[in-house]
């Protein structure tokens, strides 16, 4: 096996050696051609800004902040395609004038689509954080810079424009949404007031304070009829006392030999005044017997008021008996009064009017507890319909609390975006002046070229080498024979022969040389020039 190997590697070589001049001659063709591809292929620069995305320092992100709706990689996607936009490429060719032939022979719509599918490219960079870079292709390094930095500025621009109108439109949706609210939280407030100021005294909420209301004032009626039962018994025993005392005065009548008291009334039956006091006075001194000596200075005193009123007594019954006798109209007895007795009846009729008093108030008052009984059953029905009127109210307010904090983060966000204070796209670097076309790339140009005359020479050759019929080895004539070769005899070349073969060969070697210096040298001259950039 390793003969065979060796076998055919040297077959190769043997073939490379008598073919070698169509190879190379190949090759040296295809570097020239492939030189001057590259000098007339278009060159075309490319240039790069780098953008960074800076979030706000002064406010921290909130809810309603552009950056909090949409992520970097969104945003990013977001402005390319407004940067895009044929509005903003067609102003970008028409202020650098690009593609002015391009744009002869196609309308600006396929000039538009060429630019944003071939020329811009827009790229994000993966694991350095809200970091992307712009890139712009181009056959003028000056002009390929300033599309460069135009497209950089239109991402901050954009973005501020973009970042200014999420923001007055968030600001204003919320504003719309809390009026709303605000409205209906307003026509709910007025229906609450409306039905408590209705049924404020039904409502749950003063069910205790009625219920303590309703026990007073049943309390109090109930106090007020123990009164007027009282009120009661102490009219009987004034009565009773008002009995005793006319009994009293009558038997103190017979005994001075008066008439007794009338009947007329109680309020107009009393005594002669001397009379009456008289009795008074024996009975107050009787009492004072009873507690204390003769010797007491008030007993005493009494004894000598009852001696006075006993002569005024008689003197006065003197008097009327000489009035009698001489027809002259005199005042009788039943006319005169006695104190105690009348103010036991004004304590009688007192009574009866506290008796009244409190039966009108007792009226009063069951008319309250009547109110309080009813507004006391109608409380589980208006805590009933209470619940059903204020069922969304707690949903409402807290939906409104909500959009008034959501409004105030909204006018907050607004006002640094206005103001330019919110995260923004920063252009880090910015676009420089390219030296040296991306496109061609001489190396792979040349490269290319090379492997091309390769491919192309090698091709001839096995293609020759097909063709040939002749048999350069023993081995190749043994095998279509099937017939051992006893001896080969090489190939006799006379002095002629070989003078010529020299002559030949260095013919093509010096004109092989040359070539290859030419192409050297018009290398050196085009790389000095600038014509080819590596």
């Amino acid at each position: 096996m390793e003969q065979e190997q060796r076998l055919q590697l040297k077959k190769y070589l043997d073939l490379f050696a008598r073919r070698k001049k169509i190879v190379l001659s190949f090759v040296l063709a295809a570097l020239f051609v492939g030189l001057g591809l590259y000098l007339v292929m278009p060159k075309v620069y490319e240039s790069t800004a780098m953008l960074m995305y800076e979030e706000a320092k002064i406010n921290p992100v909130n809810k309603l902040s552009p950056e909090a709706q949409a992520k970097t990689q969104e945003m990013v996607a977001t402005l390319t395609q407004q940067v895009e936009s044929r509005t903003s490429l067609e102003a970008i060719i028409k202020q650098f004038d690009l593609y002015q032939k391009m744009r002869q022979q196609l309308p600006m719509e396929d000039v538009i689509d060429q630019m944003r599918k071939g020329a811009i490219k827009i790229i994000q960079s993966s694991g350095q954080g809200a970091v992307f870079k712009v890139s712009f292709d181009g056959a003028e390094p000056k002009k390929v810079m300033q599309v460069t930095n135009a497209l950089a500025a239109r991402f901050v621009e954009e973005n501020l424009r973009y970042r200014e109108e999420r923001a007055t439109e968030t600001s204003a949706y919320v504003g719309d949404e809390l009026k709303l609210a605000k409205e209906e939280m307003d026509k709910k407030d007025a229906l609450m007031r409306d039905y408590k100021l209705k049924y404020y005294n039904e409502m749950p909420q003063q069910f205790t304070a009625n219920s303590e209301r309703l026990t007073a004032l049943q309390d109090q009626m109930q106090k007020n009829r123990d009164s007027a039962q009282g009120l009661e018994r102490t009219k009987v025993l004034i009565q009773e006392q008002i009995t005793l005392r006319k009994e009293a005065l009558a038997g103190q009548l017979a005994g001075l030999g008066l008439p007794a008291l009338g009947t007329k009334g109680m309020g107009g039956s009393a005594l002669p005044a001397p009379v009456s006091e008289l009795a008074q006075a024996r009975q107050q001194l009787a009492d004072l017997k009873l507690r204390y000596t003769e010797d007491h200075p008030e007993v005493k005193r009494l004894e000598n008021k009852v001696a006075a009123l006993e002569r005024s007594a008689a003197a006065q019954d003197k008097k009327t008996t000489v009035g009698a006798g001489g027809g002259s109209e005199a005042q009788s007895p039943g006319q005169l009064h006695d104190s105690q007795l009348e103010q036991l009846v004004m304590q009688l009729k007192k009574a009866d009017l506290d008796i009244a008093t409190l039966n009108q108030d007792n009226e009063a008052l069951k008319k309250q507890v009547d109110q309080y009984q009813k507004w006391l059953g109608m409380t589980p029905v208006r805590e009933a319909e209470w619940n059903a009127l204020t069922r969304d109210y707690q949903q409402l307010k807290a939906h409104y609390d909500q959009l008034v904090s959501q409004n105030l983060q909204a006018g907050s966000a607004e006002s640094l975006e206005r103001r330019q204070k919110g995260s923004q796209f920063k252009i880090v670097d910015s676009a420089y002046l390219p030296e040296k076309p991306v496109k061609p790339d001489f190396k792979k140009v040349m490269l290319g070229a090379l492997f091309a005359g390769l491919a192309l020479g090698g091709g001839l050759v096995a293609l020759l080498e097909v063709q040939d019929s002749s048999f350069r080895d023993v081995s190749e004539l043994e095998a279509v024979l099937g017939l051992p070769v006893i001896c080969a005899i090489s190939r006799i070349r006379n002095e002629l022969d070989l003078r010529r073969e020299r002559r030949r060969a260095m013919i093509w070697w010096t004109i092989l040389a040359l070539a290859l210096l030419v192409l050297l040298a018009a290398l050196a001259y085009l790389y000095k020039t600038g014509r080819i950039i590596v």
